[in-house]
């Protein structure tokens, strides 16, 4: 909706008015709320986990605590604007370390958008033989981690079925 649309329905009363300028798959992909038929269809945003995260100047050992703290073997590497610039897993989360996160991160893992169909990603998690995978919004940043066990449980709740 444009700006002047926009203004005139909160004139109107409207408490809760957006202006997108990006568009309708944009806004389903940075997670946001929708309506429709498909607004209830689960999606990788449906089960994205808070994850620990950290900086890339803060110390390893710190990043480690931290993930330790909240039962994680995954730090996700961020900068000021929750934009990923990396990941701190296995043996890089070296409680002992005292090296800089930005030295012994990995760089640019995979991620997947808020509006990826559930099925679609449990099926790539699962062919990949991968756990897990970040779920950011469109500019990169960090919604959540999206977990294969809980991709699975959802979709078996829901009569759906990757093929394993």
């Amino acid at each position: 909706m444009n700006a002047r649309a926009a203004w005139r329905l909160e004139r109107l009363g409207f408490a809760r008015v957006y202006r997108y300028p990006a568009g309708k798959a944009d806004w389903l992909a940075a997670g946001l709320p929708s309506e429709g038929r498909n607004a209830g269809a689960p999606r990788a945003g449906t089960i994205a986990r808070d994850v620990p995260t950290c900086g890339p100047d803060e110390g390893v050992a710190e990043a480690a605590g931290r993930a330790r703290e909240a039962g994680s073997d995954l730090c996700v590497v961020v900068n000021d604007e929750r934009v990923v610039l990396g990941r701190l897993r296995g043996g890089a989360l070296d409680e002992g370390s005292d090296a800089v996160v930005e030295d012994v991160m990995e760089e640019g893992p995979t991620t997947t958008r808020a509006n990826s169909e559930l099925l679609s990603l449990a099926t790539r998690l699962h062919d990949h033989d991968v756990a897990s995978m970040l779920v950011t919004d469109p500019d990169g940043r960090l919604i959540g981690v999206a977990h294969r066990d809980d991709a699975d449980a959802l979709l078996c709740q829901t009569g759906a079925s990757t093929g394993e």
